[in-house]
């Protein structure tokens, strides 16, 4: 009976996200797309808002198609370095293109070119949630393939999360933690290419669908620190592509719908929502805040990236001399934990970065309306969650030198509260 009730709590949890997830995103850019952004606004919202031909457009899915297409080519050019990812389970390691920095530049390249040739980019603006309904079919349908080629996936090239027996879990976990077309990775392109670089076009259209919206000559203060602050750190995340393999998302999930769905149309249709909330809600910054957002920013930004590039340095080579200054605690593994620097303050520095950021992209969005901070919320709940799961393996990987380190560095993200 217990069984029984575990299956039936596993189930409806993963359908109640399957539906929840898709519905979300889509009340999400309504709101932004409103003048008037607010739940009562969402209410009295007419319904043929939500009719077929408002949310479906087969030009509109040509486009996306096209998009990833043309990404998929530039992951393909023999460009950049070869790398190894992490070790499976049978002990081999697969190798990786690592040319997302050159994908960005091309794909900028492209964005200049489609300008030069007075392109509309506002069309993204105007089209926005049929956009979001063709990346949420594109998720769906690559989500359905990873699960039926899956079957035929050997138990070194599976994912321990998605194979539970139940197939509504292992279709939003994933069963296959690496799936490939020959050389092609398609987890490890979608992480990082179509929705990343999608989001960064995406904010462009947004900054010129606001200029036509609101007649400015030029963008609005808070849409160039929107529009910076987000092609930094995008930019940052495609210069270091080669430390993704060694993340959580690619060393231990599956490719099912949560990370298909995430990557294509969680990511580039919500973390747009601050670009899309200012074309229609203005937001006038002064000079003071102006330098204060760009400063937390910058804080956020060191912190984040002193953070995780320590991290990589030490664990690709702990007796690298540049490091000899961290303090470590030894582990039965063979490997050590750092308690110094950084990450003496807290046991996850760079998600404390990466929140300081997310909270500067906010704060320029102004105080008028909770919206803009949905990207921050969510990020919180996100990094709360995931640092549990990181204590939970750590716990049952490192043992007593674990128990050790939690006594040497108290808090897990914030200095003095948690």
């Amino acid at each position: 009976v217990k069984h029984l009730w575990f299956t039936v709590a596993l189930c409806s949890g993963v359908v109640f996200w399957l539906l929840l997830l898709p519905v979300l995103v889509l009340a999400l850019l309504t709101l932004c797309g409103q003048k008037d952004a607010s739940l009562v606004g969402l209410a009295s919202l007419p319904l043929s808002l939500y009719s077929i031909p408002s949310l479906w457009d087969w030009n509109v899915f040509a486009i996306m198609l096209l998009w990833l297409l043309f990404q998929s080519v530039l992951s393909l050019l023999p460009v950049g370095k070869v790398v190894q990812g992490m070790p499976l389970k049978n002990g081999k390691t697969l190798k990786y293109r690592i040319n997302g920095f050159y994908a960005l530049l091309l794909s900028a390249l492209a964005v200049g070119v489609a300008m030069y040739y007075e392109v509309d980019l506002t069309y993204i603006h105007a089209h926005f949630l049929q956009f979001y309904t063709s990346a949420l079919l594109v998720s769906t349908l690559l989500s359905t393939y990873l699960f039926i080629r899956s079957r035929w996936a050997p138990d070194h090239e599976r994912a321990p999360a998605g194979n539970s027996g139940y197939v509504i879990y292992d279709f939003f976990m994933g069963r296959e933690l690496n799936p490939r077309i020959k050389n092609f990775d398609i987890k490890f392109f979608c992480e990082m290419r179509p929705g990343l670089i999608g989001w960064l076009v995406i904010n462009f259209a947004m900054l010129l669908a606001e200029m036509k919206h609101q007649s400015l000559d030029s963008p609005s203060s808070a849409m160039l620190l929107i529009n910076g602050f987000q092609l930094l750190w995008v930019a940052d995340g495609l210069w270091h592509e080669e430390k993704l393999l060694t993340m959580m998302d690619i060393v231990y999930d599956g490719f099912g719908f949560m990370l298909a769905f995430g990557d294509l149309a969680w990511v580039p249709f919500t973390f747009t929502c601050q670009s899309y909330y200012l074309v229609n809600h203005p937001s006038d910054l002064s000079v003071f805040w102006i330098v204060a957002i760009i400063l937390l920013n910058a804080i956020g930004y060191y912190i984040f990236r002193k953070a995780n590039s320590e991290k990589f340095a030490f664990r690709r080579n702990p007796y690298d001399p540049a490091l000899s200054h961290l303090k470590t605690i030894p582990t039965a593994t063979g490997k050590s934990l750092i308690v110094s620097g950084l990450w003496g303050l807290v046991r996850h520095p760079n998600y404390l970065g990466d929140i300081i950021m997310a909270l500067a992209w906010s704060l320029s969005c102004g105080f008028s309306h909770v919206i803009p901070y949905f990207y921050l919320v969510y990020l919180l709940v996100l990094l709360v969650h995931r640092e549990a799961r990181d204590e939970h393996q750590c716990r049952s990987k490192y043992g007593s030198a674990w128990e050790e380190y939690c006594r040497a560095v108290r808090y897990r993200i914030f200095p003095g509260l948690y």
